[in-house]
């Protein structure tokens, strides 16, 4: 092993675009095949794979003092998981359909069992499917109405190309019928022999949905629905009621719904409301009409609105929940004679229950300051029965079966540490920071309630920020590790995400994207005249847009951090928005800007993508883990930007890269696999701030 770390050959490349022109030492490093290697690594450019490859061996050298505290992370790790452990069943018609875990076992096995006695029945068991296989991940497992049938999706490499399976479960055989490069998602008619589902264009999107009827060959499959959009996805769904099925296709801010009568599988599709940029909507149904939550009329945090079957169209809307501004609704769920609704406000999230007869509305109480919540979609329709999830930073998750009508809930499970976790030995707090324009930016906080607030705990800053997505204050037994060992954990709620409304998205996008890394710095100094920590004190760890968060802010303010932890790190944001032939690139556009035919989206990204501004200056310790395979962020990416780290920063701290030769976006598949991952992450923020 060397303990030296490998030096990339620089080969500039010459761009220019708007006038500027960049000098690319490390754009060899994309390989031209990239497509094929996607569904296949094993094509990998031999002078690409072997420098990954030396990558990995330096890793492996300059990591190898942690290897023992490695191990035992993942043993404390693996002792806070319940390894024969199983969902709540979910009862359908006859069968209670519900997923375990097998001690031991990687994967997950699904189940079922009838509800008039009788005992489990196995439908799927991924531990024996897995066998074999470096990498499997199920993306969909589902029965088929009348519950013979099990159709389900398996990517073995990690580049989200999924194979369609299907299997009889009145025999237990693997029928013949076989889709290749799908996305994952399938859906059943309610015949029972019919399926959709979405495949990938040649540029790994989603793009057309297909009608597979069982024991047809799929050669023959008809084609339903085809995006000619580049910068739209599709996929596939269905209404809660089980009467239709949903067409959507989308982008970042826009949604276009089509939908097809579940039991007329072979109709035509009808068409909600046309695409308009920025309104998005949603659609359930109840008894005679649609309900539809959407931003359109200037709604914008969301309204529910109705509208008949037979004429959805826009002009027929007519307001059912009103916009108020501040009151974001996040998700609908639609019951026989119940409308349920997720809601975030000012960074908290609630549920609300509507009476669809009476109109008539109330709140699910909580106690806890910082929680997050779940709704989860069952099978049944005609139900009073709600289930959700309950969870905060200190209280692991708890399913709940809730009555609408009775307003009772049902403890139903609550996730068992067998090491041990008692909530009250930790607390959770929130703060706010005052961004650089007076924002107020939610800092979520998790520490060991005797951990002293004199600004010498080591503290680690989470982020993200991007695509709308809320970080929620939710439970992670991994967390502990750290806690336990005199970490606070703390998680800055930037703008880019949704925490207080959508205008909390808008403002961390496109041109005004900077106030994402702007807040995750408020956020640090907020905590450093807290007393939580002090300036060189600090992790930034993030992943995806999260890693592009924290590459930002290691360029723009290294000294408050003495460790960066970038997991799988969209860093080479230029470069990737600039290639439209990417899988991600063209739906991104209304994220981050179109470089290529808009100007001032160029150099927008340009000040502030974290692989053209890394510069001559000391640079805290990295981390950078990236997936071979990865469609989402390539691999390339944290390998063009560790590469140009090592070349320019003047500090001796250690950067390193290690890339999965055998998984993609999420890296390893199996739950125990994982937290090797895990482990290394954290035996390296331990390390760092010499703890152990």
């Amino acid at each position: 092993m060397t303990t030296r770390p490998p030096v990339a050959p620089r080969r500039p490349a010459k761009s220019v675009r708007h006038g500027d022109t960049q000098i690319d030492d490390y754009a060899w490093l994309r390989d031209d095949n990239w497509e094929a290697v996607m569904r296949d690594p094993g094509v990998l450019t031999p002078g690409i794979r072997a420098y990954l490859e030396a990558e990995n061996a330096y890793a492996e050298a300059a990591l190898a003092p942690d290897a023992e505290l490695r191990g035992t992370l993942v043993q404390e790790m693996r002792a806070r998981i319940k390894e024969d452990d199983s969902t709540v069943p979910a009862t359908d018609g006859a069968f209670a359909y519900y997923t375990r875990y097998d001690s031991g076992g990687q994967h997950p096995v699904f189940c079922r069992h009838p509800i008039r006695g009788g005992g489990e029945e196995i439908l799927l068991d991924a531990n024996e499917e897995a066998k074999g296989h470096a990498f499997y991940r199920l993306a969909t497992c589902i029965h088929s109405p009348d519950h013979r049938l099990l159709a389900y999706t398996v990517d073995l490499n990690g580049s989200e190309y999924y194979e369609v399976h299907f299997r009889d479960l009145e025999t237990g055989t693997e029928l013949a019928d076989r889709m290749t490069r799908a996305q994952g998602d399938i859906v059943w008619a309610g015949d029972s022999r019919t399926v959709f589902y979405t495949v990938h264009d040649d540029h790994h999107r989603p793009s057309r949905v297909f009608r597979h009827a069982i024991g047809d060959d799929p050669d023959d499959d008809v084609l339903v629905y085809e995006e000619s959009d580049p910068g739209f996805f599709v996929g596939i769904d269905k209404t809660e009621s089980r009467a239709f099925v949903l067409i959507v296709a989308h982008d970042n801010t826009t949604t276009e719904v089509r939908i097809l009568d579940a039991d007329a599988p072979s109709a035509e599709a009808r068409l909600i409301a046309l695409r308009e940029p920025g309104i998005e909507y949603d659609v359930a149904d109840v008894e005679d009409r649609f309900l539809i939550r959407t931003n359109a009329d200037g709604a914008e945090d969301f309204k529910i609105v109705e509208a008949p079957i037979a004429s959805p169209t826009p002009d027929a809307w007519t307001d059912v929940v009103p916009h108020r501004l501040g009151s974001l609704i996040r998700a609908q769920l639609a019951f026989a004679d119940h409308l349920v609704r997720l809601e975030r406000i000012d960074g908290r999230p609630r549920i609300v229950v509507r009476r669809l007869a009476t109109a008539e509305e109330h709140e699910i109480a909580f106690d806890e300051d910082a929680f997050e919540l779940g709704i989860v979609p069952g099978y049944e329709f005609a139900t009073t029965t709600l289930r959700f999830i309950y969870t905060s930073p200190t209280t692991p998750r708890r399913t709940y079966d809730y009555d609408m009508e009775t307003r009772g809930r049902t403890l139903r499970k609550e996730d068992v540490i067998p090491s041990g976790h008692d909530p009250d030995a930790y607390c959770a707090e929130r703060i706010f920071a005052i961004s650089h324009d007076g924002e107020r930016v939610p800092v979520s906080i998790l520490r060991s309630r005797d951990a002293v607030v004199d600004g010498e705990s080591p503290l680690l800053l989470y982020g993200y920020g991007s695509y709308g997505f809320a970080t929620p204050a939710s439970f992670s037994a991994n967390r502990f590790s750290l806690v336990d060992r005199g970490f606070i954990y703390a998680i800055a709620h930037v703008r880019g995400g949704m925490e207080r409304g959508y205008r909390w998205y808008r403002e961390g996008k496109l041109a005004k994207k900077t106030n994402t890394f702007l807040d995750f710095i408020a956020a640090a100094e907020a905590l450093i005249e807290a007393g939580y920590a002090r300036a060189g004190n600090i992790a930034a760890h993030g992943g995806s847009a999260g890693g592009m968060l924290v590459g930002a802010v290691a360029n723009m303010r290294p000294d408050l951090f003495r460790a960066i932890v970038a997991e799988v790190p969209f860093v080479d944001v230029l470069n990737t928005m600039c290639d439209a032939a990417l899988p991600l690139t063209p739906p991104e556009w209304g994220e981050w800007g179109n470089p290529i035919t808009d100007a001032d989206a160029y150099r927008t990204i340009l000040a502030y993508s974290p692989y053209e501004n890394v510069c001559a200056q000391a640079y805290p310790s990295i981390l950078a883990l990236a997936g071979i395979s990865d469609p989402r962020v390539t691999y390339w990416e944290p390998a063009k930007w560790v590469a140009k780290l090592r070349a320019i920063k003047t500090d001796d701290n250690l950067v390193v890269l290690r890339t999965n030769m055998t998984a993609g976006h999420a890296g390893a598949s199996g739950r125990f696999d994982r937290l090797e991952e895990v482990a290394l992450v954290y035996a390296f923020l331990l390390t760092a701030f010499e703890r152990s």
